[in-house]
């Protein structure tokens, strides 16, 4: 199929399950939140070699907040609860709560699975209990006043691995593509994208030909510069350069939705002449995203 002139592959995006948890981060200033929800999403672009996957997932106003002061929710996505547990507890404990005039609260707080992340000690014996918001929080004592943070946060089997390929003429038609893209799914909920800006330059594949001590390794059938070179080249002739666009996500119709948005974006760029997505024939994960019943 095509749409605005680009042409659409017939495949699909292979997701597989994640554990998912939605930190919402409030301060005195829109600024002073993302601040901290840029440090808290660190060095979590993707499984193979960070400890999670995290992104910014939106902005929040103080009407949406229970302390109804600005915000960000992050989402922070892990393999396991247990590896879920110990990121909460990292990255709030030492990303969030070391912030200027922040505070912490669940966004997640129906979610069955419940998730302790118990920081009060930081306290020494001076933190107390408190409401705020219609939730039981405490505060703790610190250098700029109080620290105020649920200690509780709720965690969803979410999707991980939804994913595009932006194929474009050069390698500035494929970014402003891909960067068109990850702009459309900011506006979507439920959603991140982990990698720095949103967009994958240097797409992976499960292990090497060559070296086999690595567990991951270039993608030589994405790589135009290898074209010619590669049996079975997912690069199409006239290609010059492409990106990936990788979404995760509270569940695979949120998934589902930014990818459509994302590539309904790319294809008016112009340059931008391929869209396909990757997967692994299905061994990888249970969720088959096709990209033609989503658009």
């Amino acid at each position: 199929m095509e749409l605005n002139g680009v042409t659409i592959d017939d495949t699909y995006a292979e997701a597989f399950p994640t554990w998912i948890a939605r930190v919402i981060i409030t301060a005195v200033t829109e600024e002073w939140a993302y601040k901290a929800a840029v440090e808290a999403t660190g060095f979590a672009t993707s499984a193979i070699g960070c400890p999670c996957e995290a992104g910014i997932e939106t902005f929040l106003s103080g009407d949406e907040t229970p302390d109804c002061r600005p915000g960000c929710a992050i989402l922070i996505c892990a393999s396991g609860k247990k590896k879920l547990k110990e990121q909460l507890i990292e990255r709030i404990g030492e990303c969030i709560l070391t912030a200027p005039t922040t505070a912490v609260f669940d966004g997640l707080p129906d979610a069955e699975e419940r998730i302790p992340v118990k920081l009060h000690f930081f306290g020494d014996g001076y933190e107390y209990q408190a409401e705020v918001g219609g939730r039981s929080v405490w505060k703790i004592p610190i250098m700029n006043g109080e620290f105020v943070g649920e200690e509780e946060f709720g965690a969803v089997k979410g999707v991980a691995g939804g994913n595009f390929f932006v194929m474009g003429e050069n390698q500035m038609a494929a970014l402003m593509g891909a960067q068109a893209a990850v702009d459309a799914i900011n506006g979507v909920c439920g959603v991140i994208t982990s990698f720095p800006g949103g967009i994958v330059a240097s797409g992976s594949k499960v292990g090497s030909t060559k070296y086999k001590f690595m567990s991951a390794s270039t993608n030589e059938k994405y790589c135009p510069t290898l074209r010619e070179r590669v049996e079975g080249s997912e690069v199409p002739e006239g290609v010059g350069a492409v990106y990936e666009i990788v979404i995760d996500g509270l569940d695979e119709e949120a998934v589902s939705e930014a990818m459509a948005e994302g590539i309904r974006a790319a294809t008016t760029v112009p340059g931008v002449v391929y869209i396909t997505a990757g997967n692994f024939g299905g061994n990888l994960g249970p969720f088959k995203i096709n990209l033609s019943d989503i658009l």
